[in-house]
């Protein structure tokens, strides 16, 4: 029988609150940027986080990179607790288990529905009736992603940006059948953590910010390819005359460009809009795999400490 830690609601952390809803545990599924961005967040806002990876070896990276961050905000006076207040509420996993103790479930795996759903099967054989399971896809619509749950009015997209730490909003998504009440819990969370809740009522494939991001991307990558204009430029006069702290192709090598072409890739299956189709330049970059920072060379090449060099040969 699986476990419930729902039946002491007066022992709970009210971070959130609907009307039957409180959540104090968090286990993320992936621990990458985003994972733990997100772990981080949460942890941060008092919260009981259990990260998700594969193998130990990654998961131990992300504990590492957290607590640089963590310290990091602590010394700018934007984080107040004390960093060993914080990495202790985080703990590791390599296995589902854990997943049985939390109010909340979030996926944060690659931006493709097979392995989303993989995900979901093996969540469904241990969380509890009550949990609330949500996916940080940036396109993939929540509709499809739900009929991999048993409970799927229980199910909805907390979509969040990188860098998780510095981005203030959250995509909190409704699915077909997603409940007001688990809607409602998802704005609630997001409040909690010091995020701002962007409330996107009608599931569509890329939602509402990067369905006016994507065509932003796909152009400038357009125009790269076509010879109009370097990445550097590009990146330079959206930092200068668009007020953006970072360029497209800045952002892109952060995220990853299989993580671009993936949610380019689902937005334009789902519309078959050919303003979301991922350029030529871009998929060939993914196969080639230059991926961005995490392998040294994206739209820009970068040295073993991820120290940006120059533009990466188009």
């Amino acid at each position: 029988m699986k476990s419930s830690v729902w039946s002491s609601p007066a022992t709970c952390l009210k971070a959130t609150r609907g009307p039957d809803v409180d959540i104090k545990k968090v286990f993320i599924v992936g621990s990458g940027l985003m994972g733990s961005g997100i772990g981080q967040v949460c942890a941060t806002s008092g919260l009981e986080v259990t990260l998700y990876d594969v193998n130990q070896q990654a998961l131990d990276k992300a504990v590492k990179g957290i607590a640089w961050s963590v310290g990091k905000l602590i010394e700018k006076g934007k984080v107040e607790a004390k960093l060993d207040q914080v990495m202790a509420r985080i703990s590791t996993a390599t296995g589902f288990e854990p997943a049985g103790e939390a109010h909340l479930v979030i996926e944060a795996v690659f931006e493709n529905l097979e392995v989303k759903h993989e995900v979901y099967g093996q969540l469904n054989q241990v969380v509890n009736p009550e949990t609330l399971i949500a996916s940080n896809t940036s396109a993939i619509p929540i509709t499809e992603l739900a009929a991999g749950v048993e409970r799927p009015e229980r199910f909805l997209g907390l979509h969040f940006f990188s860098p998780v730490p510095m981005m203030a909003a959250v995509e909190v998504i409704r699915g077909m059948v997603t409940s007001q009440e688990v809607l409602q819990a998802g704005k609630e969370f997001v409040l909690s953590i010091d995020k701002e809740p962007i409330m996107v009522e009608k599931d569509v494939a890329g939602f509402v910010i990067n369905r006016i991001n994507f065509m932003a991307n796909v152009e400038a990558m357009r125009l790269v390819e076509a010879g109009v204009a370097t990445v550097e430029d590009v990146d330079k006069g959206l930092r200068l005359a668009s007020g953006r702290k970072m360029g497209i192709f800045e952002t892109g090598d952060m995220v990853g460009l299989d993580v671009s072409f993936g949610a380019l890739t689902a937005a334009y299956n789902d519309t078959k809009n050919p303003a979301f189709a991922p350029p030529t330049i871009l998929k060939r970059k993914v196969k080639a795999g230059q991926l961005g920072k995490k392998t040294g060379v994206g739209w820009y090449e970068y040295d073993d400490q991820s120290k940006r060099l120059g533009p990466a040969k188009i």
